[in-house]
């Protein structure tokens, strides 16, 4: 089942998803397990496993050094396909892969396309790749059956968001404000003219990430969004007290 069709069943049952991120291989691949575990408990919709790089240019301080750790520890793409592969198999969610096009240009498009879906995932989010230049990769994606997943921003014009709608798959990334992730949003009016133009512009389940960190965002969320996406906010409970401390975290999201 693709990505599309699978949100849209879930969403019938549920008022919101929620999309969650793993960093492979940090703390460790065995964390990652205990992590997913806990939001598999939480009957969480769609993780993401973000494939470490050098320069995450879209990810705030705590899952930079996340990334910069885990390649000190020496997480290759082949160790995260490999774990991808094992999570598609034992969790009810879907997985999606998050990374930066660096990976995929090392690989060969066809090659990571391939590798990604023999692993059990169903798409991909390459925050650095301008749709302009994906042509060729969101081509060869769609003859897989995988989801390239786009980020529309608040800074886009309607005439980008008309263009990242036209090309957009399975469903779509709403950035709730400008800059890097792990930074509190200010759920406001703002962002409610900003989904009202995201969905002009697209009729794919939209997902809004960046800075979603408690029950408030999650309310705020509610008949505005289809999916919450959390990602900083999870990571840290973990780092403040391993599997105790994320199960209280989800548990106060009210999900």
């Amino acid at each position: 089942m693709g990505l599309e069709q699978y949100l849209r069943e879930r969403k019938a049952k549920k008022d919101l998803l929620v999309m969650t991120h793993v960093v492979c291989g940090y703390p460790s691949f065995e964390d990652n397990w205990r992590e997913l575990e806990i939001m598999a408990e939480f009957d969480v919709d769609v993780v993401e496993l973000q494939f470490p790089f050098s320069e995450p240019s879209a990810d705030g301080p705590l899952f930079v050094r996340a990334n910069e750790l885990a390649l000190r520890a020496g997480v290759t793409p082949a160790a995260c396909f490999e774990f991808m592969k094992k999570v598609a198999a034992h969790f009810p969610f879907k997985v999606l892969m998050m990374g930066y096009y660096n990976t995929v240009f090392k690989m060969g498009a066809e090659t990571f396309l391939e590798r990604l879906k023999s692993a059990g995932g169903c798409g991909y989010i390459l925050p650095d790749l301008p749709v302009a230049e994906a042509e060729e990769l969101h081509r060869l994606s769609k003859a897989q059956g995988l989801a390239p997943v786009v980020l529309m921003t608040p800074t886009s014009t309607d005439r980008n968001l008309a263009r990242l709608g036209a090309v957009a798959e399975g469903m779509v990334y709403a950035v709730a404000r400008k800059g890097v992730t792990g930074t509190k949003t200010d759920m406001s009016d703002d962002l409610n003219r900003f989904l009202a133009r995201c969905r002009e512009h697209t009729s794919l389940p939209i997902g809004v990430g960046f800075g979603v960190s408690g029950k408030s965002d999650i309310d705020f969320l509610r008949g505005r969004a289809d999916l919450a996406i959390i990602g900083t906010a999870a990571l840290k409970a973990w780092e403040e007290g391993g599997a105790d401390s994320l199960r209280a975290f989800f548990a106060g999201l009210g999900i």
